[in-house]
């Protein structure tokens, strides 16, 4: 056997083994990481959370409202409600959100059986001057619509976290940063919880707006989230 024929074989062998690696890859290994559940990105979406399973709170809040009076997430069983994140000397959130809360105020105020529960990731500057003050500008009745104060800063974090399963909330260091977006960084969904002390829905109708959002991708979030609103309200309730 020649030194030309030998060469040969030895590519060729190496050819075929590569062969057999990519299709060990291609049958093999990529169906079975499909089935352990690899998902494909919706680059469409990024930047959304997604809930895919609701879950029940299983753990209370006590905290201060506007009107100074001390009340727990616990008291809007019953009823169904909207809760969202906020601080008061956010440069953003009375822009981002405040609208879109008025507007499903304003859609439900009058059904005894809706509420609306804002609660500050900055306990340290919201005290109830600071929550009174935002809820008048936002027309808000602390009968039907809470601004509240949970005392400590990293339980109130830990909270809206854990239990209510928001996204982290995240302190900025940067000084320009925080002199033109405030403080902190949170998420901005509306997430909504049923009679019962269950969640059953969120929307980031602040996402949809940005440079990120469409105006369809809005209009279609935004009328899906006060129809299921709605939908829940209608339920009748057991006796």
């Amino acid at each position: 056997m020649t030194k030309t024929t030998t060469l040969t074989l030895f590519y060729a062998g190496v050819a075929l083994v590569c062969a057999a690696i990519l299709a060990l890859v291609n049958f093999l290994i990529l169906p079975g990481l499909k089935t352990k559940g690899a998902e494909t990105i919706d680059f469409a979406n990024v930047g959304q959370q997604r809930q895919e399973a609701w879950f029940p709170i299983g753990k209370d809040l006590v905290a201060t409202n506007q009107a100074g009076e001390t009340v727990k997430l616990s008291d809007l069983r019953g009823k169904a409600w909207v809760v969202a994140e906020f601080f008061a000397v956010c440069p953003h959130c009375a822009v981002r959100n405040g609208k879109e809360l008025r507007e499903i105020y304003d859609a439900f105020k009058d059904r005894p059986d809706f509420h609306i529960v804002c609660i500050s990731v900055d306990p340290q500057q919201d005290g109830v001057e600071k929550l009174k003050d935002y809820a008048e500008a936002l027309g808000a009745d602390s009968k039907n619509w809470w601004f509240l104060n949970a005392g400590d800063e990293k339980a109130t974090h830990e909270y809206l976290e854990k239990t209510l399963k928001y996204l982290g909330v995240r302190e900025r260091t940067d000084p320009a940063q925080i002199e033109a977006n405030g403080r902190f960084e949170h998420d901005m969904g509306l997430l909504a919880v049923s009679r019962d002390f269950s969640t059953f829905g969120k929307w980031d109708l602040a996402f949809q707006r940005s440079e990120l959002g469409t105006p369809e991708g809005y209009k279609s979030v935004k009328s899906a989230m006060m129809t299921r609103l709605r939908e829940e309200l209608d339920k009748k309730i057991e006796p």
